[in-house]
């Protein structure tokens, strides 16, 4: 199994990444990552100043032989093994309330037997990525943000046992990910979960179609994800969206898989607190009567 060390780092994702490494379609590969901090909080004590250019620091990128713009890239995770210990912060000038809080502020929390300790609570630990994604169809877009190429989605449902599906932008992917959390609540509002390190071990594969948007696939259904500069445009995306795949899927006119959204379609929050916000629509597998491909 190929493996990514941590000192492979990336602070942003562009259309000129230059791979670390090069796996081909069915491999699997471990990826070495560091907490979204850099390290850098080791006491409770500690100060630092947020700075979306300099946090999330994703591992990667690596070059997946045969990828072409056009085709999408599943990275199924196959395991998320995590620190002993991880932190959690907030700042003034971040979050959902930027002036709540005065100063710097961070907690260390244990993680153990499947908990994270937060003073005498034991909340059960839900490991997810936080940041995946591939270099982008143009631009610069720092680990912090996500967009269509992915990113920073801190999507919770990117956890053991599910499926990203990434668009392709550029020869050879360029997967990256990182900044992997213990535990995470939808909306994220303080603007951090349980950072931590961890090793992710993914297996890639290729698949000649086309999408527009992130999209995660679990058990049950498929989440869309989209990452716009506000709450009210991604909403309205992310419903475009949903939209659109029922009516492809189901071969149904816009206006009926408008009603048909209306009924089965569960819009919801991932984060509210990066530079774009991240929403996404779940779309239930019992739609199409057991046939779970995006296709």
């Amino acid at each position: 199994m190929k493996k990514v060390s941590s000192t492979n780092l990336v602070y942003a994702f562009s259309s000129s990444m230059s791979p670390v490494l090069e796996v081909a379609s069915g491999d699997q590969i471990v990826f070495e990552t560091i907490d979204a901090l850099g390290g850098q909080i080791k006491f409770e004590g500690d100060v630092i100043n947020l700075d979306f250019s300099k946090v999330n620091p994703a591992t990667g990128p690596v070059f997946i032989k045969g990828a072409m713009p056009g085709n999408t890239l599943k990275v199924k995770i196959l395991k998320i093994d995590l620190a002993e210990e991880g932190v959690i912060v907030c700042e003034e000038g971040f979050g959902v309330f930027p002036e709540l809080v005065k100063g710097f502020k961070a907690k260390m929390l244990r993680i153990k037997d499947g908990f994270v300790r937060f003073d005498k609570l034991s909340i059960p630990a839900n490991p997810m990525i936080g940041v995946i994604g591939v270099a982008p169809e143009n631009g610069h877009f720092t680990t912090g943000t996500a967009y269509k190429h992915g990113g920073n989605m801190d999507t919770k449902y990117v956890k053991t046992g599910s499926a990203v599906y990434l668009p392709i932008f550029q020869p050879g992917a360029c997967l990256a990910l990182g900044d992997v959390h213990a535990a995470m609540a939808d909306g994220e509002v303080c603007v951090s979960a349980c950072e931590v390190c961890a090793n992710v071990t993914v297996e890639v594969e290729l698949i000649n179609y086309e999408i527009e948007w992130p999209l995660i696939e679990t058990e049950n259904g498929f989440f869309i994800v989209v990452s716009m500069g506000t709450v009210e445009e991604a909403l309205k995306e992310v419903t475009y969206q949903a939209v659109k795949f029922l009516s492809r899927k189901l071969n149904l006119s816009m206006n009926s898989a408008y009603m048909l959204a209306s009924l089965v379609v569960d819009i919801q929050i991932s984060q509210l607190v990066d530079p774009n916000k991240t929403v996404r629509a779940y779309i239930p597998k019992y739609l199409f009567d057991g046939k779970g491909e995006i296709m």
